[in-house]
C-alpha cells in the first residue's frame, strides 16, 4: 500500500514514513482515561488527536485495530513515585461509593464527552481490572527472565538488571545517574527495593485496602505502568505500529512500559511513539493536579468564571486543531470565542457549497486546495495547513456565489468533496444535529432567498433539495407568500 504519510516518532526523535507491520492492517494503542474524575479540556486533546490520526489511517485505506484502555485500578496519587493511595479507590471513599460504581460513573461521563466531541469509539476498550490475569503472568516472566524481584508480598522491576542490557530513560530522555541522586531514598517501599527508582509491578494491599486480589505474592493490585503493556501485547501482538498518548506520559508510564515489553519479550514491542503536546492556561499546563483545569461540561455549559459564554464541542474540537498536535496550545476565553467565528464561516461555506450552480468554465484553482489537504495530512497530520486550505475554499464559494469567479461541474464537486472529505469525514466537524449550530442568521435569510427564486423561476427540484437541506440542520421554514419564515428546532 503506497502513501506519503510521515509522523513524528518520538522514540528517534524524527519524522518517519509510516510503514506497518502488516499491511492493509495497522494496531493503535492509546493511553485512556483513569476514570476517577469529569474529563477536562486537556483529557481531551490526546483523544482528539488520536482520531485524528485514526480517521487518516482508514482513509489511507488501512483496516486499522485502535486499542484504548480505561484505567480502573493501580494508578497512585504520585505518578513517578508509585505511591499514595489508588486515585480510583480515594474518590470512592469520599464519595461513600463503591470503586467500580465511581468507574462506572466517570467512565460513563467520558464515553458522553468523547460523544458530544465526534471522536469515534476504538475498536477494544479493555480495562486494567478485567486483564489481571494477563498482568499476572507477566510478572512470573519478568521473574523468571531476572528482570524482577519480590520483597515482602510486592513484586519490583529491576531496572539496572535491564539496564545492564536495554537502555533505560530512551524514550524520555531520562539519564539513570540523575533519577539514582534524585529519587535515593525518597521513595515509598524504598526500603524493599534494591534502587529506589525500581518501580512496581505489584503492590501488597494493606488490610485497609479496597481493590485487592489473590496472587502467589500477596492479595494486591498491580501497578498502572503494567496493564498498558499487558493489553496492548494481548490486542496487538508483540510487535504493533502505533502507541499513543500524552507528553506527560513519557516519564515515567511510557518508560516503565518499554522496559517492561522488552524485558519480557526479549524485544520492544513498538514501532513508532506519538505524542501530543499540553494545553495550557497562562503558559502552565492544565491539570487536575495543579487545580487550573476547566471541565468539558463547564465548557460546554459556560459555568466557569474564566468564561464569558458556553461553547459547542465542536468549538472546542475546531479550537484543538487549529494547532499542530505537537505544539503546545494556551486556552484563553478569546482564542475560543474566535475559534468559534471561523468555525461559523466553515460551516456557513460548506451549507452554501451545496447551493451553487456549475458554470460552463472555471477561474478558480480547486484542484491545488485538495492536494494541498492531502499534503498537510501526509506531513505529520499538520490540522492547521488543512484548516488554512478550508479557508481558502469557503473563500472561492463565496465569491463564486457572488458571481466574481465560477467553477465548472467537475470542479464544483471537487469542491464539494473538499468541505465533505476533510472537514466532515477527516477533521470530524459536524454541525450538532438540530441545534442550527454554526449556520448565521444572515446566511439562513440568503439561503431562503435563493430558494424563493428557484420557486420564481418555477425550479421546484431546487427548492425542494434547498428546503431539506435545511431541515437536515435543524431549520424549520414555514413558506408565506413573499418568502418563508424559519425558526430552529
Amino acid at each position: 500500500m503506497e502513501h506519503k504519510l510521515q509522523l513524528y516518532n518520538s522514540m528517534t526523535r524524527r519524522q518517519e514514513k509510516f510503514i506497518p507491520l502488516n499491511p492493509p492492517f495497522a494496531g493503535m494503542y492509546v493511553c485512556g482515561p483513569t476514570v476517577y474524575s469529569d474529563s477536562h479540556l486537556g483529557h481531551a486533546r490526546p483523544f482528539i488527536t488520536f482520531d485524528i490520526l485514526y480517521r487518516w489511517l482508514m482513509h489511507l485505506g488501512y483496516r486499522v485495530r485502535y486499542v484504548r484502555n480505561i484505567t480502573d485500578v493501580g494508578h497512585l496519587e504520585n505518578e513517578e513515585s508509585g505511591s499514595g493511595e489508588d486515585r480510583i479507590a480515594r474518590r470512592a471513599r469520599q464519595e461513600q461509593l463503591e470503586p467500580m460504581e465511581v468507574v462506572q460513573k466517570y467512565m460513563n461521563s467520558f464515553h458522553e464527552n468523547m460523544n458530544q466531541l465526534n471522536t469515534l469509539p476504538p475498536s477494544v476498550e479493555p480495562r486494567a481490572t478485567g486483564h489481571i490475569i494477563e498482568q499476572q503472568e507477566m510478572i512470573r516472566n519478568l521473574i523468571r527472565n531476572g528482570y524482577a524481584y519480590e520483597a515482602n508480598g510486592s513484586v519490583y522491576f529491576d531496572v539496572l538488571k535491564y539496564n545492564e542490557k536495554y537502555k533505560y530513560g530512551k524514550l524520555s530522555g531520562r539519564i539513570l545517574d540523575e533519577l539514582m541522586s534524585n529519587s535515593r531514598d525518597n521513595l515509598e517501599g524504598g526500603e524493599e527495593k534494591r534502587n529506589p527508582f525500581d518501580f512496581a509491578l505489584w503492590k501488597k494491599a494493606s488490610p485497609e485496602h479496597i481493590m485487592k486480589w489473590s496472587s502467589e505474592w500477596s492479595e494486591g493490585y498491580p501497578g498502572w505502568h503494567l496493564e498498558c503493556s499487558a493489553m496492548s501485547i494481548k490486542y496487538l501482538g508483540e510487535e504493533f505500529d502505533i502507541h499513543g498518548g500524552g507528553m506527560d506520559l513519557k516519564f515515567p508510564h511510557h518508560e516503565c512500559e518499554i522496559a517492561q515489553s522488552a524485558a519480557a519479550l526479549g524485544h520492544e514491542s513498538v514501532r513508532y511513539w506519538i505524542h501530543n503536546n499540553m494545553i495550557t492556561i497562562s503558559g502552565r499546563k492544565m491539570a487536575r493536579s495543579l487545580g487550573n483545569f476547566i471541565t468539558l461540561d463547564q465548557l460546554f455549559s459556560g459555568n466557569h468564571p474564566l468564561l464569558s459564554q458556553a461553547y459547542s464541542p465542536m468549538t472546542i474540537r475546531f479550537f484543538i486543531l487549529q494547532a499542530h498536535y505537537r505544539s503546545t496550545l494556551d486556552f484563553s476565553d478569546e482564542a475560543l470565542k474566535a475559534a468559534e467565528t471561523g468555525l461559523s464561516k466553515l460551516f456557513a461555506a460548506a451549507i452554501r457549497v451545496q447551493l451553487l450552480k456549475p458554470s460552463a468554465s472555471s477561474t478558480a484553482d480547486v484542484e491545488s486546495l485538495r492536494t494541498r489537504c492531502n499534503d498537510a495530512m501526509n506531513d505529520d497530520l499538520s490540522t492547521p495547513l488543512v484548516i488554512a486550505a478550508l479557508f481558502d475554499a469557503a473563500r472561492i464559494v463565496n465569491t463564486v456565489a457572488e458571481g466574481r469567479e465560477s467553477l465548472n461541474s467537475c470542479d464544483l464537486d471537487i469542491l464539494k468533496s473538499l468541505f465533505d472529505t476533510f472537514l466532515t469525514s477527516i477533521l470530524g466537524l459536524v454541525p450538532a444535529e438540530k441545534s442550527g449550530e454554526g449556520i448565521e442568521a444572515p446566511l439562513i435569510e440568503m439561503i431562503i432567498a435563493m430558494r424563493q427564486e428557484a420557486k420564481e423561476q418555477k425550479d421546484w427540484k431546487r427548492a425542494d433539495a434547498i428546503r431539506d437541506r435545511l431541515a437536515s440542520l435543524g431549520v424549520k421554514l414555514k413558506d408565506r407568500r413573499d418568502g418563508a419564515d424559519w425558526e430552529k428546532e
